[in-house]
């Protein structure tokens, strides 16, 4: 089998890679004869083409001849070659409208598409992910933004840092008063989350201390789905409820922000799921939050002063409490700053990268060499034309033309 990295061709471009020269290396010599690798060319990826000729890859301009074509973001459809089989993140599973016309077009050639996002174990665990790398960039933006709008203290860009040790050097300059950070989630990004902060030296401290007790010190708290919803009826949880019929619970998140500062979300949403405030709640002279870091960046999602992403170029804009209109970052002091880049890894590629490769090489390769997968059949969106018995929920989407509702990308 031939495999080939493609050259991202998504706008903004993305720097990330399947693997690094040295894992292509490792891999080539352990399955010679049985799997073979290739390069495109491209000026844009974190580790260039001499990289990986040193590395004694093969680097190419025409990719076609491969078997199997891996990217990271999604593959413009004009760059989409006919029956062949690809993997990268989609973003199609969830109805994502604005990726219709892609999966559309991956029907009508023929494609046989993969999606990283299904790569799962037994047990239904996602196997391969850059959510890590997704809270460690996000945190560090959160503080970015934070000594930008304070004046405090004035980190360098997460994406001019050449890798985790400079960011972690960056992290010193930190001077931080004693404010409270309230982060949502518990699973792979909240964990990128709390590296960051611990590294800052900044107190974990429980719920309920974070909510009535003061510091004289920087502290956050990590909330999980029934810190903060609860059943409409009787203010109960249940966990398999919630995942299950979500519709069922409102939040009651607003004591949290009427005590913190900063909010780094890091949660994920189902659309069918209370947001964690409603718009017209931050006119509140208690409501205190004056950085919010979306890192789920679902547009009029979980905070619904999300209105748009932002980008690595522009990674922030304001909200008037007022009005609820977009000001310039840090126009207002009294506004709320908004930090919602929604391809946060790629401004650290490199160390992204190389962890998302071993992820790869531990759990995707030995699949390949299985006559029969069933890791890979679920991973499998369409096939020979048509959407797989999985995925056939996807055949209204595809065929019908309503607008439906932008979805959470997976970093």
């Amino acid at each position: 089998m031939k495999i080939g990295l493609i050259k991202e061709g998504k706008k903004p471009a993305d720097k990330r890679v399947s693997f690094t020269p040295s894992q292509l290396a490792t891999l080539a010599e352990k399955y010679e004869g049985q799997l073979s690798f290739f390069v495109e060319s491209s000026q844009i990826r974190c580790y260039t083409d001499l990289e990986y000729q040193e590395a004694g890859i093969k680097v190419v301009d025409d990719i076609s001849f491969c078997d199997l074509l891996m990217g990271i973001k999604e593959v413009p459809i004009e760059h989409l070659i006919d029956n062949k089989t690809y993997l990268f993140f989609s973003h199609t599973i969830k109805k994502q409208s604005h990726n219709r016309n892609l999966l559309q077009a991956i029907l009508e050639k023929n494609i046989t598409l993969m999606d990283y996002e299904l790569l799962k174990n037994q047990n239904g665990v996602r196997t391969v992910a850059f959510g890590r790398w997704a809270g460690i960039v996000g945190a560090y933006n959160s503080l970015w933004t934070y000594g930008q709008k304070s004046g405090l203290f004035d980190l360098k860009r997460a994406f001019d840092c050449f890798d985790r040790e400079e960011i972690k050097r960056e992290l010193h300059k930190v001077q931080l008063p004693p404010i409270k950070i309230v982060v949502t989630g518990t699973g792979r990004v909240a964990k990128g989350v709390m590296e960051v902060l611990d590294e800052v030296g900044i107190r974990s401290v429980l719920q309920k201390d974070f909510l009535v007790q003061y510091f004289d010190e920087p502290v956050y708290t990590i909330l999980c789905g029934s810190d903060y919803n609860r059943r409409k009826t009787d203010g109960g949880f249940d966990k398999e409820e919630f995942y299950n019929s979500p519709e069922k619970y409102e939040s009651h998140f607003l004591k949290y922000a009427e005590v913190s500062d900063i909010l780094i979300a890091a949660a994920y949403w189902d659309h069918r799921a209370p947001k964690l405030f409603q718009l017209e709640d931050i006119r509140s002279e208690d409501f205190s939050l004056s950085v919010i870091a979306d890192i789920t960046c679902d547009i009029n999602g979980s905070v619904p002063t999300t209105f748009r992403v932002s980008t690595i170029a522009d990674p922030v804009f304001d909200v008037d409490r007022n009005t609820f209109r977009e000001l310039s970052a840090f126009g207002k002091q009294t506004s709320i700053s908004i930090m919602a880049i929604d391809n946060l890894p790629t401004e650290l590629p490199r160390d992204a990268s190389e962890e998302f490769g071993a992820q790869l090489t531990a759990h995707f390769i030995p699949e390949l060499l299985h006559e029969k997968s069933p890791v890979l059949d679920k991973a499998t969106i369409t096939k020979d034309g048509d959407l797989t018995i999985e995925f056939i929920y996807l055949k209204d989407f595809v065929d019908e033309k309503e607008n439906l509702e932008k979805d959470n990308e997976e970093y």
